[in-house]
């Protein structure tokens, strides 16, 4: 059995889509305000003195905490709709590739997994999305992660989660940044920065 795993943002996509949700939600000026009001917290999370995940979900919370869940995931929707420019052709070509082949498709990403599902619609269940997670309660979003940041060695604990047996499938990784290291590590084949053809 052949696995294949891809990274999202800026390997299947162009653009990091944590900034480009939010610009897509809350228009530019929204956006800049929100990123400078928390300004000093990025700073420290460059400097690697604040914790990445610690940052993100502080800065979600900000601009999303208290919004109706319907009314997120439309936005979610909407998002994948007019934004469908930002993904790369060549990574839906490799992806089509795969599943024509039969073989099991993940695409593994530190972006929150509701906004990054709605761009597989096409492929229905034939793609499992593992994202970072988010919480609801009574109808409405609490700003809160209830998983870790998928990010860095998470990547490779979701993936064992869902496909335990090392031994029993040969694993093709995708991905572009410190964040894929230990995936396309842990692969048999690893592809850094791929699909920049188009």
């Amino acid at each position: 059995m052949k696995v294949y795993a891809f990274d999202f943002d800026g390997t299947i996509t162009t653009k990091d889509t944590f900034i480009e949700f939010i610009r897509f939600a809350k228009g530019d000026i929204g956006t800049f305000a929100g990123f400078m009001l928390y300004a000093p917290i990025l700073a420290m999370m460059k400097l690697k003195l604040y914790p990445n995940w610690k940052a993100k979900q502080q800065l979600f919370a900000h601009f999303f905490k208290g919004t109706n869940t319907e009314v997120f995931e439309t936005l979610c929707e909407r998002f994948a709709k007019e934004r469908a420019t930002i993904i790369r052709p060549q990574a839906f070509e490799e992806i089509r590739r795969a599943l024509q082949a039969e073989n099991k498709v993940l695409v593994i990403t530190a972006s929150i997994d509701k906004w990054v599902r709605p761009f597989f619609d096409e492929f229905g269940e034939k793609i499992q999305v593992l994202g970072t997670n988010i919480e609801s309660k009574e109808g409405k979003i609490t700003g809160k992660f209830i998983s870790r940041n998928c990010y860095g060695k998470e990547k490779v604990n979701r993936l064992k989660e869902i496909f335990p047996n090392r031994n029993e499938y040969e694993l093709i990784a995708f991905g572009d940044s410190k964040g894929d290291k230990e995936l396309l590590e842990y692969a048999d084949k690893g592809y850094f920065k791929p699909f920049r053809g188009e």
